[in-house]
């Protein structure tokens, strides 16, 4: 018979042996295989070896070199399987005479799965095992897909990775044959085809920022960030943001109002870092508010930190998607056209960011509403990033 269809191995350690004799005969008459230990110590070690599919314990038995009294030692035991990630999963059962409510909460206090007390019900135990393996047996399914499908990311990231980083040099060159036919280094370019070249360039320049985005936002992801601190003023920081933006702020035709608390402290920060968190935040607004969008950016003091938002006047966001924009990938669609409110990139790495800082951020919106985006950030940044 193969060991994958071996009936469940069931470890009983007591230190009588005609306790132990009779769950052998009781265990065996069920159908399962069995193991026996006689003390804490030898218990541990059967775990450890054998790797049982549940354990059965008595609360009462020699302690050994496990430095408790011999009437706490299943829980001792108990205590230490759990803790171990070699036997963490094993269910426990303890079988003890005494049926008193304190050894009880001792009991599940030590990580067991159950308590049953002597003498014992032959039908009742067997119920109870098989109830504890059927968990079991789910419990590792679910484990065993969970770890596939960390090994599948793993998989589809490194795959990401190295499409996009053999993407970065065809597309440079794209670039640069497309500006070189604009400028008639190809001979001459008339007025509509000057056109179609500048929208094709826009849209390779697009594509090389995605690129670029998707390859920090991975390289974040795995190295962490080393934050570059420095004290900054909110109200002076929020003004080189919007100084930065005032040319494409014009061409857009948006209106921005800021407000800025008095009890908005300074605070500390890696300052382009930040920058581009607020960046992202307000192309996301104009980039998919299909009109002269209003803008307002505010600050203001809270306990041990600050709360800035960013609100606009656009589509909004239903509440079914406010996790998702922040994942990479995140899309959105509002409305009967397509619109995608975020391509999962950019506001990934404002999570990454702000969350470096020891911030969240999260948005506030409904569709047809408007959205306002919160980072809320501490006065001090925590001393390391890794």
């Amino acid at each position: 018979m193969d060991a994958e269809q071996e009936p469940p191995l069931i470890l009983v350690a007591d230190d009588v042996p005609a306790n132990v004799e009779l769950l052998f005969d009781q265990l065996e008459t069920l159908g399962f295989r069995t193991i026996g230990a006689v003390d804490g110590p030898s218990a541990i070690a059967a775990c450890i070896e054998h790797h049982p599919d549940l354990c059965i314990l008595d609360v009462a038995m020699p302690a050994g070199e496990l430095g408790v009294d011999h009437r706490s030692t299943g829980f001792e035991v108990c205590r230490r399987l759990k803790r171990d990630p070699r036997t963490s999963r094993i269910p426990v059962i303890f079988v003890t005479a005494l049926n008193d409510t304190t050894d009880r909460v001792k009991g599940i206090e030590a990580g067991g799965d159950d308590f049953l007390t002597k003498p014992h019900n032959r039908l009742v135990l067997g119920a109870r095992v098989r109830s504890l393996l059927k968990l079991k047996a789910a419990t590792d399914a679910l484990e065993d897909s969970y770890r596939k499908l960390r090994e599948l990311e793993k998989v589809r990231d490194d795959l990401m990775k190295m499409i996009v980083h053999d993407l970065k040099t065809p597309l440079t060159s794209v670039l640069a044959t497309l500006e070189m036919v604009g400028d008639g280094d190809f001979g001459e370019v008339s007025l509509e085809q000057r056109h179609a070249l500048s929208d094709a360039e826009t849209k390779a320049e697009e594509l090389l920022g995605l690129i670029g985005d998707l390859l920090e936002v991975a390289k974040v992801e795995e190295t962490g960030l080393i934050l570059d601190r420095e004290t900054i003023a909110p109200g002076a920081f929020i003004a080189e943001v919007l100084h930065e933006w005032h040319v494409r702020f014009t061409q857009e035709g948006a209106s921005v109002v800021t407000v800025v608390a008095e009890d908005a402290s300074t605070f500390e920060a890696d300052k382009p870092l930040l920058k581009r968190v607020f960046s992202n935040i307000l192309q996301n607004a104009l980039t998919h508010s299909g009109k002269a969008i209003e803008l307002k950016i505010s600050v203001r003091g809270e306990a041990d930190g600050l709360l800035f938002g960013v609100q606009d006047n656009g589509p909004g966001i239903p509440e079914e998607f406010h996790d998702l924009i922040f994942q990479k990938f995140g899309r959105v669609k509002t409305g009967h056209v397509p619109r995608v409110r975020s391509s999962g990139l950019g506001l990934a790495f404002c999570k990454l960011v702000v969350e470096a800082h020891g911030g969240r951020i999260w948005v506030r919106s409904a569709a047809g509403e408007g959205s306002t985006f919160y980072v809320q950030l501490p006065t001090q940044t925590p001393p390391t990033t890794r």
